[in-house]
Order: structure tokens, then sequence, then C-alpha cells
């Protein structure tokens, strides 16, 4: 099974103000953390079994996504820059698009994605 390959995306650290970079250097440091926890998950599980452990990392990373942007209206409302918050919730955005880059996974990790919601109990027709 291929690797998972993730990288910076330019546009998130293009958003962040210029200063000793630090937010820089922490976000590299947590896609490769997450791309190393991925790869060694990926190594252990059976080769159908890929989708289930991305669909999972992923999860968490839309949760993350959802924290940072509820920071957002709170930091306004204390009369303090968003930006460091925004740009936390667009890294986690944009690596779950670079996920379903990769093409041996995109469809499993859709049929995954979507069974969970069924398997939940959430119907698309009942809404």
């Amino acid at each position: 099974m291929p690797e998972i390959e993730l990288g910076v995306p330019r546009g998130v650290i293009e958003s962040l103000p210029e200063e000793e970079g630090t937010t820089e250097q922490d976000m590299r440091r947590a896609i490769a953390g997450i791309q190393s926890r991925l790869n060694e998950a990926l190594d252990e599980a059976d080769p159908d079994e890929a989708a289930e452990v991305v669909a999972d990392a992923v999860e968490r990373m839309e949760s993350q996504a959802s924290t940072y942007h509820e920071f957002v209206p709170e930091l306004r409302a204390w009369g303090q820059s968003p930006i460091y918050a925004i740009a936390w919730r667009n890294l986690y955005l944009e690596l779950i698009g670079q996920l379903y880059d990769h093409e041996w996974l995109a469809d499993d990790l859709d049929r995954e994605r979507n069974f969970r919601l069924v398997e939940d109990g959430i119907r698309l027709s009942d809404l």
C-alpha cells in the first residue's frame, strides 16, 4: 500500500503574519506527526482497512478544524485577531483535501465515510 504524503499548504502559510515563523514550524511538525501516525497505522492495518484508518484521522481533523472555527468569533469578541485560529482551521481542512488527492484511497475513503453516516442513523432523505 502506498504511503500517505502530506504537504504544507502554501495558502495557509502565506496567510500567517510575518513573525519569527514559530507557527509555521509548529504546523510543519503537526503535519509530519499526522503523516507519520497515519503511515504507521496503515502499515499495521490490512489493505482493506486502509479507508477505516484514514477515515478515523479525517474525523479527528474535522473535530480539530471545528474547534478552531469556534474560536474565531470568541477571539473577535475579545478584540483579538483570529488569524491563527483561522490558519489552523484551514490547515486541517487542507490536509483532509490532500488525503482525498491520493487516488488509491479516495473512493474507499468516500465509501467508508458514507457508511459511517448511514451507520450513525443519519438519513439524507429525512432532511
